[in-house]
């Protein structure tokens, strides 16, 4: 028994030592996360327009597989941001594509906290494919939240106000970390 104990001692010890030198992973490790604009908006209320349901629907199959460098992506985890009186789009945007995939959407998360998503994505256990619709208006932030830059990718770092149909694509490597020179922005091209 005493050998027992000693022997875990002696594990938790190099699990220690593996932390402290920066050895550990994130959940961010190894994951490819992309990011849309909610569908397109109608001239009132909080759902979708005629044009953003036909989006959300033709997301159901565009995603299931996504090709990205001519490798297949299927999302095994959507993210979209909390419904609030004035949108629910995000999550009606990913709506057939959860119901296509069987996967929850999770909307833990107002559109303006976009660092507590970064951090919740971070450090908790999920898949490695992340599919996350978010509000026009902060999609620069949540880029900026994952360490890539918006100036970058888009123009005057901002997401324009009549653009849905770009995809941004950032990958993380072992450690969690963004894969310098791997964020970019892919224009979908749906079918129909």
């Amino acid at each position: 028994m005493k050998r027992l104990v000693l022997a875990a001692l002696w594990i938790m010890a190099l699990a220690l030592s593996a932390h402290a030198a920066g050895d550990s992973t994130t959940g961010l490790a190894d994951a490819t996360v992309l990011i849309v604009r909610h569908g397109e908006k109608p001239d009132s209320g909080p759902g979708l327009s005629p044009a953003g349901e036909a989006r959300a629907q033709a997301y159901a199959a565009y995603f299931q597989p996504f090709m990205l460098d001519g490798a297949p992506f299927r999302p095994d985890m959507l993210v979209a941001s909390a419904d609030s009186k004035n949108s629910a789009r995000e999550r009606l945007t990913l709506t057939p594509l959860s119901e296509a995939l069987k996967l929850p959407i999770d909307q833990r998360f107002a559109d303006h906290e976009v660092q507590n998503l970064v951090a919740a994505l971070s450090t908790e256990s999920h898949g490695k494919s992340i599919l996350i619709a978010w509000h026009h208006g902060q999609l620069a932030k949540l880029i900026k939240a994952f360490g890539a830059d918006p100036k970058a990718l888009l123009p005057d770092g901002k997401w324009p106000g009549d653009i849905f149909n770009w995809v941004v694509v950032l990958r993380f490597d072992h450690t969690g970390q963004l894969v310098p020179g791997s964020a970019k922005v892919i224009e979908e091209k749906l079918a129909g």
